[in-house]
């Protein structure tokens, strides 16, 4: 993310609202999380320590929005993939931009999936951003498996199966594992590939 610039203290009120959401991901990613707070996302814009309070009740309501504009941006990492009428090779391009986006974004994806929702949370709409994500996922597999009795369920437990995936191999990822499990270079480099092939076996199987 681009170096956040320096907010003076006569700002307008929209400048500042979004300055604030843009220096408090600058804070995560130097500091964590434990320590945002307004009053040290105030210092940062060098305006007066009460001006974020204009537009953030609270540490946890600005931390909300930094985690929805982590889910806006994956939702439209994993819209930007190629287009195609095929399905399956939808669902493959699926996967991949999800993994391009935890290695390109572990901050966002650490956010995103690795922070407990501060209580603000839910009132502040932030669910309907994270099913936005999932919904993209539905929507390919809604392709495969139609609209008739049962489908619904069978897309949601099929989405809930193949984020699991994907997210347990992200995780692994993220957490710099990979390198020290003796894995063959071979398996280290077909293991994405491998994890798709095998979704798209276990799909074509009957449900449970």
């Amino acid at each position: 993310m681009p170096a956040m610039p320096t907010e003076p203290s006569h700002a307008a009120p929209v400048e500042l609202k979004e300055a604030c959401v843009r220096a408090a991901h600058a804070f995560i990613a130097e500091h964590g999380i434990e320590q945002l707070s307004l009053r040290e996302v105030a210092r940062r814009l060098g305006v007066s320590h009460q001006a974020p309070y204009k537009h953030y009740p609270s540490r946890d309501h600005l931390l909300v929005e930094v985690i929805r504009r982590c889910f806006r941006r994956f939702a439209e990492h994993l819209d930007a993939r190629e287009p195609t009428d095929d399905a399956r090779q939808d669902l493959r391009a699926l996967g991949l931009r999800y993994m391009d986006f935890a290695a390109t974004h572990p901050l966002e994806y650490r956010l995103m999936f690795a922070t407990p929702w501060p209580d603000p949370a839910e009132a502040l709409g932030l669910a309907v951003d994270a099913r936005h994500a999932l919904d993209v996922l539905r929507a390919v597999l809604r392709r495969l498996h139609g609209d008739g009795r049962g489908a619904r369920d069978r897309v949601d437990l099929d989405a809930m199966f193949i984020w699991s995936l994907m997210h347990g191999l992200a995780s692994i990822g993220q957490a710099q594992v990979m390198p020290h499990l003796g894995l063959s270079p071979a398996a280290r480099a077909q293991s994405v590939s491998h994890v798709l092939a095998m979704i798209g076996r276990a799909l074509d199987g009957p449900a449970v």
